[in-house]
């Protein structure tokens, strides 16, 4: 069974910063493409990040600069550094890998 858990989520002063994990267990995880997406209120889920099994990133413009995405393959574990965080950022963040999702992680921002 394919499972992924984030953590790391809080509330934060604009300008600040968390890092998220996403612990991901039941697949081979040195094989596999990460994403983390976020969904704010009353908005469509966006794409953050991703990352492949070689290390590969690709940010979404309005993290760009901000936002780190890694992988520590032997914890089995992908993150999400966020920087520079801002009131836009308020989301719930979710890790994904094929057509798996996480239950998400509040991340809510201060101005």
């Amino acid at each position: 069974q394919v499972q992924l858990v984030e953590s790391g989520g809080d509330l934060v002063q604009a300008g600040g910063f968390l890092r998220l994990s996403c612990s991901v267990s039941g697949i081979d995880f040195r094989a596999n493409e990460f994403a983390w997406h976020r969904q704010a209120p009353g908005k469509q889920r966006e794409l953050v990040a991703t990352i492949t099994n070689m290390g590969t990133t690709i940010y979404g413009d309005s993290v760009k600069g901000r936002f780190i995405i890694f992988r520590n393959d032997i914890k089995s574990t992908v993150y999400l550094q966020m920087n520079n965080l801002k009131p836009e950022d308020t989301a719930v963040y979710y890790c994904k890998t094929k057509a798996y999702w996480g239950q998400g992680t509040q991340v809510t921002v201060s101005s």
